[in-house]
């Protein structure tokens, strides 16, 4: 029976060479690990492999930077990938660290990894894009994902990490890039070895992950409320605790975005910080178009405030949702008077099954299919209502439909977007004491 076996796995291992064999092997990796975990990088970009311990410290640089090394008379800078990645660092009983050291365009760098393992060759059309979910770093300085014998690669983008445009060459000279990304020098400069700049590369794994998991873009439309959430997301986490890998993790570091009561009937005291914020309009018709109306409870609690604040106006709403499923039931939604704000109870009738709106508020209100990035026949609008639906488009779509805000809105007209939302080029209107959303008046 064991020579049988032998043979058997004699004969797997010949297969498994005549298949590597067939393989077009067109690109070599050298492989190692950081923070338990396998990375490759072009072998085109390796020059050698070493071990050191005593580097010269380099003052006013960055944390990842260990300081600078000779390398046979060349002094070369050298960075710990595991610091610049926000990784932990692995304990060891040997002092000298393994360093792959790597040439990019002309210039020599030495990186600190945790274990250098092997070269490894593999078909080029095999490596896969990347993904946030394959890795702890930012996703901008991964080139692809490839699997060999069973180990997943993450393949680095050295060339990336380690050089930025001559515009952004030309802006920070070895400060701080615009882009936000980090600007290693060349040794000759007269610069710091290593800037980092104000946003960290976390930050920006952040922004795609959120991108990812949620379909969250961040854009001039809400940055300030991400840098101000990942301030307070950063406290007692550190490392591979900071990043987002799983949708659950995006749902609670987006907690606190969404305005109040999104999805639900409003408060009353919120109705009536709305009702105060709303302006005078001279026209007896007010046409009002709600983006991402969902189930219609929010819809229902505006039509009832503005028909409060505008008891002689002739009221439309348009509300649109692309859940088909939402908007067709909207309309003949019932209630028990207890599940209603009071605000909205004076516009309530009684019916066999229980309470539903007035005909009023039911005429006034128009419950649609619609993606609202495709064009809709609607008169001039007074109001849109788009609480924090900018933030789940692509930064391609915000632009298109804030350009749809400012096409259809009339010249006094209003927008109520998110709490956690601003808009640029336009003049803001927003009560110190308002905690609802922002109001603001398109010139």
């Amino acid at each position: 029976m064991a020579a049988v076996i032998r043979d058997l796995e004699q004969v797997n291992a010949d297969l498994q060479e005549q298949k590597e064999r067939v393989d077009n092997v067109d690109f070599k990796m050298v492989t190692f690990s950081l923070a338990g975990k396998d990375y490759g990088v072009d072998i085109m970009n390796v020059k050698e492999i070493a071990k050191a311990d005593k580097f010269t410290y380099v003052p006013n640089a960055a944390s990842f930077v260990r300081g600078v090394y000779n390398l046979r008379g060349d002094i070369i800078p050298i960075i710990d990938l595991r610091t610049f990645f926000n990784l932990p660092i692995e304990s060891k009983v040997d002092s000298q660290e393994n360093m792959l050291i790597l040439r990019i365009n002309d210039q020599v760098y030495g990186t600190i990894v945790d274990k250098i393992d092997k070269v490894v060759g593999i078909n080029r059309e095999s490596i896969q894009p990347p993904h946030p979910i394959f890795g702890d770093i930012n996703i901008k300085f991964i080139s692809g994902v490839v699997e060999k014998q069973g180990d997943l690669y993450i393949i680095l983008d050295v060339v990336r990490i380690f050089t930025v445009t001559e515009e952004d060459k030309n802006k920070s000279r070895g400060t701080v890039t615009d882009s936000g990304d980090y600007y290693v020098p060349a040794p000759t400069e007269q610069s710091p070895i290593l800037q980092r700049t104000s946003t960290d590369s976390t930050t920006d794994f952040i922004k795609e992950s959120l991108a990812a998991l949620r379909r969250f873009t961040v854009t001039g439309v809400n940055e300030k409320w991400l840098h101000k959430r990942f301030n307070e997301w950063s406290v007692g986490r550190s490392g591979d605790a900071l990043q987002l890998k799983s949708a659950s993790e995006a749902d609670e570091f987006l907690r606190e975005f969404l305005s109040p009561y999104t999805g639900e009937f409003w408060s009353d005291s919120y109705a009536a910080i709305v009702k105060k914020t709303l302006p005078d309009f001279s026209s007896a018709n007010l046409n009002v178009w709600n983006v991402g109306c969902g189930k219609g409870y929010e819809t229902y609690s505006f039509a009832c405030i503005l028909k409060s604040r505008y008891p002689d106006a002739r009221i439309k709403i348009w509300a649109n949702d692309n859940d088909v499923m939402s908007v067709s039931q909207a309309p003949n939604m019932v209630f028990e008077l207890e599940e209603l704000p009071d605000f909205c109870r004076p516009f309530m009738v009684r019916g066999k099954q229980g309470y539903t709106f007035d005909q009023v508020i039911k005429d006034s209100i128009v419950f649609e299919y619609h993606d609202v990035l495709h064009e809709s026949a609607m008169p001039d609008l007074d109001i849109v209502l788009a609480r924090d639906t900018l933030s789940f488009l692509s930064e391609n779509d915000q632009a298109k439909l804030i350009n749809n805000f400012s096409e259809k809105l009339k010249s006094r007209g209003v927008i109520f977007i998110g709490r956690n939302e601003e808009l640029s080029g336009v003049i803001w209107h927003l009560m110190a004491d308002d905690p609802v959303s922002a109001y603001l008046h398109i010139e």
